[in-house]
């Protein structure tokens, strides 16, 4: 939609926070959470998980419901924090987790501390690709995998936004895409082999009646979800 001020990610998730829940809240998050969710381990006892753009801590809390010994979650924004630390108490007020404020260029962990990084959604409001990956290859244990999802290229190419409304305002979070060109050759470059990829359509009975939306998001994919292992 035009007209919409167009927000870097860190002003826009400020605006966003409030109102933001820690559930796949749209028919888009809906189809990416299945397909992500269908490559995450059924069972994580005794692992230990990064969730990195962790935001109110969607995966954060599916790693736990799975067992996970140790789940951190890093986020840039710490209003998103704040709102991933009161969905973990609300779950338990003791979960085995740690909230950090950081870039995903820059993440502040230890090498090889998570068995299974998780990435959902967040990779495009980044420029570059690699750096990004390269930092989730770090921080993940030789032979640990990898799960990392983000808007299908095609909707940018279909002229799709990342909005939101806040104050009765829209606004549209910046957005690169990466196609799957791009993802091949950073993985190559860094030694993360793509194991699995999937491209989630939208499921039509995720769509409320009478939304307005565009009819062609019914006939592409509308996510890009990879299972990534790091090569020991």
């Amino acid at each position: 939609m035009t007209g919409q001020p167009v927000l870097e990610p860190r002003a826009a998730y400020a605006l966003w926070a409030p109102g933001y829940p820690a559930r796949a809240h749209n028919p888009l998050m809906q189809a990416e959470q299945r397909a992500l969710l269908a490559l995450m381990p059924a069972s994580l006892r005794g692992q230990t998980v990064l969730d990195a753009g962790c935001g109110s801590g969607r995966y954060m809390l599916h790693a736990l419901r799975r067992g996970a010994a140790r789940v951190t979650g890093v986020d840039l924004s710490s209003p998103m924090l704040k709102r991933a630390e009161a969905e973990l108490t609300a779950l338990h007020a003791d979960a085995p987790a740690a909230l950090v404020q950081g870039n995903l260029a820059a993440l502040p962990l230890p090498d090889a501390q998570a068995d299974l990084s998780v990435c959902g959604l967040v990779v495009g409001h980044l420029e570059n690709l690699e750096p990004a990956l390269a930092e989730l290859r770090r921080v993940t244990r030789p032979g640990g995998t990898l799960l990392l999802s983000d808007v299908h290229p095609i909707g940018h190419a279909l002229g799709w936004r990342r909005d939101f409304k806040a104050g009765g305002q829209r606004y549209a979070v910046r957005h690169t895409p990466h196609l799957y060109s791009h993802w091949h050759a950073a993985c190559a470059a860094l030694g993360l082999h793509i194991e699995r990829v999937l491209e989630p359509m939208l499921d039509p009975a995720d769509i409320p009646a009478g939304a307005h939306f565009d009819r062609m998001a019914l006939e592409v994919p509308v996510a890009l979800v990879f299972q990534l292992r790091r090569v020991p």
